[in-house]
């Protein structure tokens, strides 16, 4: 697929096929997306890869339970559009994807959102090239309960910060309208 293509065609993928992607695949694509650039070259994203239905659904009834908590202690909370659906025991935030991949990293690390962000969107192109369907899923970083987390694998001092789905997808959705760049000056 031409860059350009797979720019165009890359989408958040929500509904997936009931088919398993090989781990070999799952590593290769890390792999190879472990070339994104990172702050000082400190490359200090680590990977917690899940393939399991029951340990997903277990993170994200724990993410919607912390969520819920949140919206309660405060109203005006960002999460508060998407109550009703949390409160929806059938609503997995992880859409019932085949496999989910967290991108974590060290808690003191000064730029770890932003290295892990580029990770992140080169592991999604990195997965669109094969044709399968990633999202970042922000909802999904809610995981408070240590011994869950120890469950995992996922220090004590380190963060997520990328919860990404993958999987085939059923379909893949048109694009949406974007707006056009808005370049506030160019000086030359």
């Amino acid at each position: 697929m031409e860059f350009q293509e797979l720019l165009k065609n890359r989408r958040s993928i929500r509904d997936f096929q009931e088919k398993e992607i090989p781990l070999d695949t799952v590593t290769d694509i890390i792999r190879e997306s472990c070339l994104a650039p990172s702050s000082g070259n400190g490359q200090p994203w680590q990977f917690v890869v899940i393939n399991r239905k029951e340990t997903m659904k277990r993170l994200s009834d724990e993410s919607k339970k912390n969520l819920l908590s949140d919206i309660a202690q405060n109203p005006d909370s960002p999460a508060k559009k998407y109550e009703d659906i949390l409160r929806n025991e059938e609503f997995n935030v992880f859409y019932n994807a085949p496999c989910l991949v967290y991108v974590i990293g060290p808690q003191d690390h000064r730029l770890l959102d932003v290295d892990c962000s580029l990770f992140a969107c080169y592991f999604m192109l990195a997965a669109a090239a094969r044709g399968l369907g990633t999202c970042w899923i922000g909802l999904g970083t809610n995981v408070r309960n240590q011994e869950l987390m120890r469950e995992i694998g996922i220090p004590e001092d380190c963060r997520i910060v990328a919860p990404i789905i993958i999987g085939y997808p059923t379909s893949i959705p048109e694009p949406s309208e974007r707006n056009k760049p808005r370049i506030l000056k160019v000086v030359s």
